[in-house]
């Protein structure tokens, strides 16, 4: 697979808002979510798209009409999962508040590991693997998206809206804290003692990185 340039996700098509069109979004949107939960469970190389059919409860050909192929089907699925990461990303910029636009980046990235787990772990996998089809991506896009919103927190460190931190790796923390109760569920239920992640689960670990991280930054919400 090539790794030259990871397209957006796929717009949806002309007269969507037709019957056809909403039968087709739906189909779309169904074959996405079984790919997520094929993908995050076999990889890529022991995903297929007869299994990502019957996940999805429609034929297999309906997996290459609407996708064309595996690889077309992996590559929108990733696409999917940086839009929806990147999207709360944008909330920090200079004019923001710093510990509005954090905590509202860190429930938004929480929210997204409880709500689509398969998603993250596609992505995790994706990068354990080398990365052959974001490789270029993080390597150019993501790196540059990260350096600006870097500046940006320099630039609240310098002005003494928030408490010196390394701007960079605060966001790799970031991404780390929120991802592992998707990525590492197995980890975590298994020492809480859960068969699932309770929605009072999600919550309690929600505000403890949060709360964690906005002291470490020196963002304490008021009592």
């Amino acid at each position: 697979m090539s790794g030259r340039k990871l397209p957006a996700p796929a717009a949806a098509a002309a007269g969507a808002g037709s019957p056809k069109g909403l039968i087709r979004q739906a189909n779309r949107e169904r074959i996405l979510g079984a790919a997520n939960q094929v993908f995050a469970r076999a990889g890529f190389g022991g995903a297929t798209t007869a299994a990502i059919a019957e996940a999805a409860g429609l034929p297999k050909a309906n997996v290459h009409y609407y996708f064309g192929s595996k690889q077309q089907l992996y590559r929108e699925v990733l696409a999917r999962t940086l839009h929806e990461w990147l999207v709360p990303l944008h909330g920090i910029r200079p004019e923001a508040d710093p510990r509005q636009a954090i905590e509202a980046y860190l429930r938004s990235k929480m929210a997204l590991s409880a709500e689509h787990p398969d998603a993250s772990r596609v992505f995790a996998n994706e990068l354990l693997h080398g990365a052959p089809v974001l490789g270029d991506l993080i390597r150019t896009e993501l790196r540059a998206m990260v350096r600006e919103k870097a500046a940006v927190i320099d630039d609240w460190v310098a002005a003494g809206r928030m408490a010196p931190v390394d701007s960079t790796h605060l966001l790799f923390t970031m991404w780390a804290a929120t991802q592992t109760y998707a990525d590492f569920d197995v980890q975590v239920r298994a020492v809480l003692g859960r068969k699932t992640l309770t929605a009072r689960d999600h919550q309690r670990a929600t505000e403890h990185v949060v709360s964690l991280l906005l002291r470490g930054c020196g963002l304490a919400r008021p009592a």
